[in-house]
């Protein structure tokens, strides 16, 4: 099943790539911030670098759902699962066979 994740918005760095978070007293400032980006030899940052920024809204994919219960009548179909994206968004369901 492939559909839209849900969007979380503009995320930090221990919530977006589940970083550590530094030490909060002893005179730290360094409680939620990434830490090193990089070495100084190449003075820019690669790409790829994981960073602050959008979270969710991405196009996922579930495999290994199975199909429980079709209901033609009501045009109902029973997934076993958790389904990508918030209540009432489309998703996409192809077999793999």
């Amino acid at each position: 099943m492939t559909g839209l994740s849900k969007g979380k918005g503009f995320a930090g760095a221990i919530k977006r790539h589940n970083f550590h978070r530094g030490p909060m007293t002893h005179g730290s400032r360094h409680h939620r911030k990434p830490g090193s980006i990089g070495s100084m030899y190449p003075q820019h940052v690669f790409k790829g670098t994981k960073l602050p920024g959008q979270m969710g809204h991405a196009q996922t994919t579930v495999k290994n759902l199975s199909i429980e219960k079709v209901d033609a009548g009501k045009n109902i179909l029973a997934v076993r699962g958790a389904i990508p994206g918030p209540k009432k968004s489309l998703v996409l369901i192809k077999s793999v066979s």
